[in-house]
């Protein structure tokens, strides 16, 4: 499988292009601010075609750029309702000195959300690009915070894509608006702890991980199991 990883916007968010192959279709995740280009040069490198967008939460740093990439070919943008609201009003997914700032970040607004929206919710299957991703609806980072997994195939693990639920070392804050920390525990235990420790974790900042490096190293899933 093709995974390509882009640290996209001032924050460094992940989108991530994944397909089984170069030289065909594709799925884009969470495509944030400054994304446009950094995929239209992926795209271009691997020969691949997009035929979908999957929105992991509606914080505007994985969004930011979804509606401008999936308009342009009518691709259909996956998210989960309880997020619905951020992608028109970001300010209301962060906290108040942060959503100050957010107007000399984003400009004045307003913000549209993408043409095809289709709402996804726990256990939902998705057969895109020739891949299968499995949803589990994770709230804790936001209500409507979910991740997408692909089951093993031919040499390749399971992977997990986690937005910001968990990273290497650390896990997804909750003391945004929309946050809650015994969400947050409920899904790390579900989402995380749950998975075959090879299970390969692409999270929405930083470097791939794994669930087993995780479990023995991330001080957060250690105070989870005791």
């Amino acid at each position: 499988m093709l995974i390509a990883a882009l640290a996209t916007g001032p924050l460094a968010a992940n989108c991530y292009v994944l397909a089984p192959a170069p030289g065909g279709d594709c799925v884009l995740v969470d495509p944030g601010q400054d994304a446009t280009e950094q995929v239209g040069k992926a795209l271009a490198e691997h020969g691949l075609t997009p035929t979908a967008v999957l929105l992991t939460h509606g914080h505007f740093d994985h969004v930011w750029s979804a509606a401008e990439l999936a308009d342009r070919s009518g691709l259909p943008v996956h998210l989960h309702a309880a997020d619905r609201r951020l992608l028109t009003e970001p300010a209301a997914g962060v906290d108040p000195g942060f959503a100050a700032q957010l107007s000399a970040l984003l400009g004045p607004g307003p913000f549209r959300e993408p043409e095809n929206l289709v709402a996804v919710d726990g256990g939902d299957t998705l057969p895109l690009a020739g891949l299968e991703f499995t949803v589990e609806h994770t709230p804790g980072h936001t209500p409507g915070s979910v991740v997408y997994h692909l089951a093993a195939g031919a040499g390749q693990p399971p992977v997990m894509l986690a937005g910001d639920l968990v990273f290497a070392g650390s896990i997804g804050r909750t003391d945004f608006p929309g946050g809650d920390p015994a969400a947050m525990n409920a899904s790390l235990s579900s989402a995380v702890l749950a998975r075959a420790d090879d299970t390969q974790i692409l999270p929405g900042h930083g470097p791939a991980t794994t669930v087993g490096r995780e479990r023995a190293t991330n001080p957060y899933l250690r105070a989870l199991t005791g």
